[in-house]
């Protein structure tokens, strides 16, 4: 009986776009009276951020909260642009791949810890470079932002909530991230998982993930 193709579970961040945090921290640091920087950082955040991820903070509350927190002063696309500065580029050949692996029958969908400034960014910058018309949507079965869900990682519900959207199960799901406290939950709940890190890139991981799947996969060390 031929294996079941696993279905495949993105993160954003990290994964299929680069990014880099200190980046945004050093935009904000020249933006604050004093010198100093944001909270925010891959393994931890101010509840002000956690609150703008779950979309319980329009963008000018945001904003508006940066200002009043960090002592920032600077217009609404100076911090913008500060905020938007971790944000580098999606490579075309991570594209492909899942293009291709969606070809072959793996069901995708991505899972991403994210907030409308930063959508609409990387959704405009994939307008322009590769003509999608609804940003990352374009190349995924489904998207779920948390911003839009109303949860985020590393919480176990927004975990149970793609499982039961897409109505898979979690032992026939790979989960590609890049923060450690999110591969935690989703081993918790039963997910395979790829924990992503530098210098491995999802074009070179990923295949080898898909091969070994069911079993867990390190690019890091052998399979084990």
């Amino acid at each position: 009986m031929p294996h079941k193709l696993p279905h495949l579970l993105f993160d954003f961040g990290g994964v299929i776009i680069n990014i880099e945090f200190q980046r945004t921290l050093e935009a904000m640091r020249r933006l604050n009276v004093q010198g100093e920087t944001i909270p925010f950082t891959q393994a931890a955040q101010s509840e002000l951020f956690d609150l703008m991820e779950t979309g319980r903070l329009t963008p000018h509350e945001f904003r508006e909260g940066l200002r009043a927190h960090y002592n920032l002063t600077a217009t609404d696309d100076e911090l913008d642009a500060a905020w938007n500065a971790l944000l580098l580029d999606v490579p075309a050949e991570r594209l492909a791949l899942i293009a291709d692996l969606r070809a072959q029958g793996h069901e995708t969908a991505l899972l991403s810890n994210t907030n409308q400034i930063h959508i609409d960014a990387v959704n405009q910058t994939l307008k322009t470079q590769y003509g999608f018309e609804q940003g990352i949507a374009d190349v995924l079965d489904r998207v779920f932002y948390s911003q839009e869900v109303g949860l985020r990682k590393p919480g176990e519900e927004i975990f149970l909530h793609v499982l039961r959207e897409m109505n898979w199960k979690a032992e026939e799901t790979l989960f590609i991230e890049d923060s450690f406290q999110h591969i935690e939950t989703a081993r918790r709940l039963g997910l395979r998982t790829l924990f992503l890190t530098p210098p491995h890139t999802l074009t070179d991981a990923l295949p080898a993930a898909i091969r070994a799947f069911p079993r867990e996969y390190s690019p890091a060390s052998p399979l084990s």
